[in-house]
Order: structure tokens, then C-alpha cells, then sequence
């Protein structure tokens, strides 16, 4: 369809994945329409983790230290006993000198904000947008919104969540995996938590649940809670306080303290659940990525940092071939390494929510006893990766 000047992509979904390919290609010299089916870009979340690869990730957008003055820099990390007795911390310190830069953990909203600071700079986010269909040929792909708008394009790219529209269309149904927990999430203020949180965070693991509190930046505090529990049984939002305190009653006391300050209206909670992994992402001139490619469960927090490097390596890959050459190129690079963290997600939750007293037992000594070079070195492939730069 376009020239090199003059290249357009269509990206479904505004959230991280979709905002970062927009100020990627952007960043190439594409022009971008960006469509999301909500009404108003209102991210709904809490806190997000940007390990050391997503925070180099971002720096190649531009944005990296936007992000590290808004959000809260992880400098210690701890996991717990449900009493709050240390099993062991985390080299959290030795991981920053290593990589260059520390983790972060920022308000999803904050992430959102910056973003779509940077995108629309030069685009307009079109929301209300229901994507419903697509029509391609060898010179173009057509967007079809359930409105009746049609926008035309070289590239289409869903990158609209786990429930993507765009993947259904290109591969079908495919079913959701319950991971056997539900998840409560929450922002409280630091104060209220006595600070056992400044300046990083903690996992608490008990039986058959975990709680996670972690600074946030701006005096607040993000928690989550992780509870073993059958598949639909989030418990309605008028209840979810009462539950999360009967729950983590006698627990440390910040876990309790966060649920205590956080308004109930304000709890979220989900079904925790990912997809099996797809054999290709893409069809034509229409691809897939982040959640819409390879959703994952949260437990290694790389959702959001696979979705910022996908997008640096489709926008690099287009950069220096056709279109078909280019997607194809792009599910080569990024695929194996997806899957994998996909794999190691599921491993980590079943290890993390364990309910049996000796295989919990033999979990925390196992904890205890790993040395700081022999946990970094496990994580290293992910927190270690360094995407490619354009150049």
C-alpha cells in the first residue's frame, strides 16, 4: 500500500502493548491509527512490575526515566513466611549492578499516562471502537469497526488483551487455563503499612495463598492476593473485604494493614488464567502481540515487559523487510522466548500456592538455601535479556 514515507499501521488495543508498538513505529517513521472498543482510556489496574528488561526496554522508547521518576524504584525484596518471618531475600541490589538499572514498580495508570503522552504526540487514540472484522489482500489490510468505519493500512495489529478479538478472527476460539487461584488487588497509602514496604516490597506465602505489598511511588503502597479457590468463585465486590481480612486473619501485620486502608469499592479481583501457546501469531498482513499473542499468569510480573519488547521487535523488524518477511521474522525472534516465560509462570504459580505442610516445608528450605548468584543466574535469561535497538 504505502511507500516507506508513507507506511501506516492500524493497532487494536490501547493498552501497554498496543501504546508502545504506536510510539515504536512512530519512532520509524510509520503513521499509526490507534483504536481501542473502550469508551474513555481509563486503565483499571493497579501496580505493575518493569523488571531490568522492561526498564531497558523503555529507555529505547524514550520514556525509561519518565518512568523511573513516577514510579518506585525496587530496592529490597523479600519473601515471607505468612507470619512475616523471612525465608529469604532477594539480591535485588546485586541484580541493579548488574543490569544497570533497578526494577520498578509503577501505577498502571502512571504507565498509561506516559505513554499515551508520547504516542499522541503525533496520533489520536480513536476509542469507542469495536474491531470486528479485517479484509486483505497483497497490497493492504482493511480494519472493520462494528460503526461501519473501514481504515486501511499495511499492518494490522491486535494487541487487544487475552480476550483478543483479532486472535479469535485469525485462529479461532481457544480456551482460557484456570490456574486454580483467583487474584484481589488493591492500592493502600505506604503510611498505613508502617513502611515494612519502603523502598521495595515482600511475597508472604501461606497455604494455599500469598500476599504481596510494594511500594508504589507518591506515599502508595500496591498489594495483591493470591488465593486458591474453583474457577468463578470471585466473591462480589461488597464482599471482598470482609473476605480478604477473614482470609489473612493473624497474618503480618502489613498484609492485614493494607486490606484494612484499602476501600472496598476499590479491590479488584480476577480468575488468574492464561492460554496455550499459539503455533504462529500472524496471517497475512495481521499479527498479533503481548496478552493477545501469549497471555501469561503474572507470577514472574513479565506480562507487560513482553509486550514492550514485542513491540521494539516488530517495529525492528519492519524496519529492514517487507511486510510478510518482517512478521515472519518477528514471531522467529520472539516466540520460543514468550513461550518459555509463558512455561515458567505456571511452574512458579503452582510452586508459590502450594496448600501441603511438607511439600511447603521443603519449598522454603529450598528458598532459604539458594545463594544470590545461583538465583540470578536462574532468572537471568528473562530479567538479563536486553532487547535489540533499531539501530
Amino acid at each position: 500500500m504505502g511507500t516507506v514515507e508513507t507506511r501506516k499501521a492500524i493497532v487494536i488495543g490501547a493498552g501497554i502493548g498496543g501504546l508502545c508498538t504506536a510510539l515504536s513505529l512512530q519512532q520509524q517513521g510509520w503513521r499509526v491509527s490507534i483504536y481501542d472498543k473502550a469508551t474513555s482510556l481509563r486503565e483499571a489496574g493497579a501496580g505493575i512490575v518493569l523488571a531490568a528488561n522492561a526498564m531497558k526496554a523503555l529507555d529505547l522508547l524514550g520514556i525509561g526515566e519518565k518512568v523511573r521518576n513516577v514510579g518506585a524504584a525496587v530496592v529490597h525484596a523479600d519473601i515471607r513466611n505468612w507470619d512475616g518471618k523471612i525465608i529469604t531475600s532477594l539480591p535485588a541490589a546485586k541484580q541493579a549492578l548488574l543490569y544497570g538499572t533497578q526494577s520498578y514498580v509503577i501505577h498502571r495508570a502512571d504507565l498509561q499516562s506516559i505513554l499515551v503522552q508520547a504516542v499522541t504526540a503525533t496520533t489520536t487514540i480513536q476509542t469507542n471502537k469495536q474491531w470486528i472484522d479485517a479484509k486483505q489482500n497483497d497490497q493492504s489490510v482493511t480494519a472493520v469497526f462494528s460503526d461501519g468505519t473501514q481504515d486501511e493500512s499495511d499492518i494490522l495489529i491486535g494487541a487487544d488483551g487475552i480476550h483478543s478479538a483479532v486472535r479469535e478472527r485469525l485462529f479461532g476460539k481457544s480456551p482460557l487455563r484456570y490456574s486454580g487461584y483467583i487474584a484481589l488487588r488493591g492500592v493502600c497509602s505506604q503510611a498505613e503499612t508502617h513502611n515494612a514496604n519502603n523502598g521495595g516490597g515482600f511475597e508472604a506465602l501461606g497455604p494455599g495463598k500469598r500476599f504481596g505489598l510494594s511500594s508504589l511511588g507518591n506515599g502508595r503502597s500496591f498489594w495483591f492476593a493470591a488465593i486458591n479457590a474453583p474457577l468463578g468463585n470471585i466473591p462480589p465486590v461488597e464482599e471482598r473485604k470482609l473476605e480478604l481480612l477473614r482470609q489473612f486473619h493473624g497474618w503480618y501485620s502489613p498484609v492485614v494493614s493494607a486490606i484494612e486502608t484499602t476501600e472496598a469499592v476499590n479491590i479488584l479481583a480476577h480468575d488468574i488464567v492464561d492460554r496455550p501457546p499459539l503455533s504462529r501469531w500472524s496471517s497475512g498482513r495481521m499479527t498479533l502481540l503481548g496478552d493477545a499473542a501469549h497471555p501469561m499468569l503474572p507470577n514472574l510480573g513479565q506480562g507487560g515487559a513482553q509486550a514492550i519488547e514485542d513491540a521494539i521487535v516488530l517495529a525492528r523488524c519492519l524496519q529492514h523487510s517487507d511486510i510478510p518477511s518482517a512478521i515472519s521474522n518477528y514471531e522467529k525472534e520472539r516466540m520460543a522466548r514468550t513461550n518459555r516465560i509463558v512455561r515458567m509462570s505456571r511452574s512458579m504459580g503452582r510452586m508459590v500456592q502450594l496448600e501441603n505442610p511438607l511439600l511447603i516445608y521443603g519449598r522454603n528450605r529450598l528458598l532459604a538455601s539458594l545463594s544470590d548468584a545461583l538465583y540470578i543466574r536462574r532468572f537471568d535469561p528473562i530479567i538479563g535479556y536486553e532487547v535489540k535497538s533499531f539501530k
